[in-house]
């Protein structure tokens, strides 16, 4: 009986669809300085969302939108964490990224605005079904609005939870 009812607590619980990565460093410290400037802030927003949409869809991979500006901080922190060895594997093999600059939350909103998503920090994270072209992450994507409070294993959690 205590078998049956420990299978069935288990079976409850939501799977996993893919390991999380085990983060390398312990502390957001020991990311590479200087830290990146994801942003390309001359881009089309919009035409740098519909080609990623197009290529996570083809590919059968979640559509991963960062939206944030190269002068904040927690922006910049948030890319120096993606870029570490296994995270980036990890996004590889899961998400198609695009990294869109909505300058000072006055470019671009509107494709945050497409998946009801109410932008008062950055970065957001917008985590998109391609298939579906709907938010997998809704009322989430502030989360790492203050990545610099974060273990970069936190960040490599998050991630792996959308999947």
């Amino acid at each position: 009986m205590k078998i049956a009812v420990i299978a069935a607590a288990l079976a409850a619980l939501p799977a996993l669809a893919a390991p999380v990565p085990k983060v390398s460093i312990a502390s957001l410290d020991e990311i590479a300085r200087p830290l990146p400037l994801p942003y390309d802030e001359s881009a089309d927003g919009v035409a740098q969302v519909t080609a990623a949409k197009a290529r996570a869809k083809a590919s059968q991979k979640l559509l991963l939108i960062d939206l944030g500006g190269n002068w904040c901080p927690d922006c910049r922190v948030l890319a120096g964490v993606m870029a570490l060895p296994e995270i980036k594997s990890f996004l590889t093999q899961h998400y198609e990224v695009v990294t869109v600059d909505i300058g000072r939350r006055n470019k671009n909103l509107g494709i945050a605005e497409h998946y009801a998503a109410d932008i008062r920090g950055v970065p957001a994270v917008l985590v998109v079904d391609p298939q579906t072209d709907l938010l997998r992450n809704g009322g989430h994507y502030a989360a790492l609005s203050d990545e610099r409070t974060m273990t970069p294993q936190a960040l490599a959690d998050w991630l792996a939870s959308w999947l």
